[in-house]
């Protein structure tokens, strides 16, 4: 092979491996975050008219979890070891079986913004336990934290804030168990890739079926189109598409900004309401998103400094 052919292979594949590094895939695993799972607050509250909490989530994570892992080992990759079936296990029912699971049982009698601002509570539960792994945020990730925060508290002021103290309490340890989760499980040995994914999403998915027993569920005899609809949006868009691009972000960047999602998600729950359920948008909500995410912003200049 002469020089010139050799340097055009170079040119061929540098643009193909730099589509893969992290200053790419960072900004995109972000917004698949920011958007996806912020639409997934109405897309829960469609799928709740048809099914029960818990019976709804583990039938989401199940069906995502084992199409993905039979595709993988299709594809090729090896198994997880037992160790990491383990690991899988605790943080899958860590993220997902109470995580999630207990969202989804909480909206059923707590309102939304209640719901909102306990989700955004978890990025600083998340600074809380990595300050015990000896790694607390820095000073400007503290403040986009803190701006975050109050931006999701505007965000709900003159809102419905009541909700059941059942509902409420299962909202403080869903974004806790989140949290300890996401902080736990980058210092254990998990699969690679997309078998994390697969694993975890099929043991958390166990976990919730073994609740939606213990609490007596059952599939709805004809449950609406539309339910069904946000239940398949919810395995397909919220799970494998949102639960990767978190799992890759917990592994490649800083905990603050892998879950500063939580405080976009709900400004965008709020447009979605507004385009598809007619929900109003107040000029005070507008000022709340601004202000959130202007606390995003100083969580990633944060990152970025340190880069």
């Amino acid at each position: 092979m002469d020089d010139s052919t050799s340097c055009e292979a170079v040119a061929v594949t540098a643009p193909s491996r730099t589509l893969f590094t992290p200053r790419v895939l960072v900004p995109l695993a972000l917004v698949a975050l920011y958007f996806v799972w912020g639409s997934t607050y109405l897309a829960i509250r469609v799928a709740l008219e048809s099914y029960p909490p818990f019976l709804m989530a583990g039938t989401r994570f199940l069906i995502a979890g084992g199409a993905l892992y039979a595709f993988l080992r299709w594809r090729g990759m090896p198994a997880p070891t037992r160790t990491q079936w383990l690991n899988s296990a605790i943080t899958g029912t860590l993220l997902l079986g109470m995580g999630n699971g207990l969202v989804c049982f909480a909206e059923q009698s707590v309102a939304s913004g209640l719901a909102a601002v306990a989700v955004a509570a978890m990025p600083l539960f998340a600074a809380v336990f990595g300050g015990l792994y000896g790694h607390w945020p820095r000073r400007m990730e503290w403040l986009g934290l803190a701006v975050g925060f109050a931006g999701v508290v505007l965000l709900n002021l003159g809102g419905s804030m009541s909700g059941a103290p059942l509902g409420a309490i299962a909202l403080i340890i869903a974004a806790m168990s989140w949290a300890f989760g996401s902080v736990w499980s980058r210092r254990r040995d998990m699969p690679p890739a997309a078998m994390n994914t697969a694993a975890q999403m099929l043991t958390g998915g166990a976990v919730l079926f073994v609740g939606a027993l213990l609490f007596g569920e059952r599939y709805p005899a004809m449950p609406t189109m539309s339910s069904t609809l946000a239940l398949g949006y919810l395995a397909v868009a919220g799970s494998l598409i949102g639960f990767s691009a978190y799992l890759y972000l917990l592994n490649t960047v800083r905990p603050a900004l892998a879950t500063s999602y939580a405080y976009v998600n709900p400004p965008v729950a709020v447009l979605v309401g507004a385009l598809f359920a007619g929900e109003a948008i107040r000029a005070f909500d507008i000022v709340a998103m601004a202000v959130i995410l202007g606390g995003v912003g100083l969580i990633a200049m944060a990152r970025e400094r340190r880069a």
